[in-house]
């Protein structure tokens, strides 16, 4: 397959999940990452897919500014940061097998958590910051824990716009804290970087396309959709992680 097309095919993926996050309100990045894992395997793939997250929630915080709550970002940044910094560096000299199917593992088992546990209880702000904390650890090591904590957001009474914007503006920290960490340990290079922001526009319009019809569509029939990618992906990556 030639850059071209893998570019392109890495491009509507990106839209396409862009989509179903603005929508659901989660999965984009998880649906995501077994794409790039084929493309670019695990290592460098975990480093694009937080370039093109990045713009792909910022969109989504931008598109929502109005409704994200601050405070609530705050108060799970304050556990998010310290805890995507020590992932980010044990996931610099992770053997890469391991990651791979340390990331089809993961996959399985958001689809698991979300039927086990569809809400979650509200939370108070230390315990929410521990949330943050697992979140920006587990994100490092695998590149998106959207559907783990997505519940919680919702827990605190937080809905659609007001969701999604909140809940993308915590991710932006993550992000932006792990490609510091990525880019001082040689993780994010130049040419991922390069093919991350590549793909920014197409996260960028995933995310706007979402937002126009995140009041007209039920997110219901999208979770299912998303759920099914993750067990498929999931268990490709867990065979042929080796």
């Amino acid at each position: 397959m030639n850059t071209v097309l893998l570019v392109t095919v890495m491009a509507a993926a990106t839209f396409a999940t862009a989509v179903l996050s603005a929508v659901a309100g989660f999965g984009g990045g998880v649906l995501l990452l077994p794409v790039f894992v084929g493309v670019l395997g695990p290592r460098d793939a975990v480093a694009v897919l937080t370039v093109a997250q990045l713009a792909g929630n910022g969109s989504r915080v931008w598109f929502n500014r109005s409704e994200v709550d601050r405070r609530l970002v705050g108060i799970f940044a304050a556990g998010a940061v310290p805890a995507a910094i020590a992932g980010a560096l044990l996931f610099a000299t992770a053997p890469l097998a391991a990651l791979t199917r340390l990331i089809g593992v993961f996959l399985l088992v958001m689809v698991i958590w979300r039927r086990w546990r569809p809400h979650a209880a509200r939370l108070g702000d230390t315990v929410f910051a521990a949330v943050g904390a697992a979140s920006g650890f587990g994100s490092a090591l695998v590149g998106s824990v959207g559907p783990m904590v997505a519940p919680f957001f919702l827990a605190r009474g937080l809905l659609r716009g007001a969701y999604i914007g909140t809940e993308a503006a915590a991710a932006v920290v993550m992000h932006l804290t792990k490609l510091l960490v990525f880019g001082a340990v040689a993780v994010l290079t130049a040419t991922n970087t390069a093919i991350g922001l590549a793909l920014a526009p197409a996260g960028a319009a995933g995310s706007w396309a979402g937002k126009k019809i995140v009041d007209r569509l039920p997110a219901g029939v999208f979770v299912l959709v998303v759920e099914a990618g993750l067990v498929v992906s999931g268990l490709v990556l867990v065979i042929t992680g080796g």
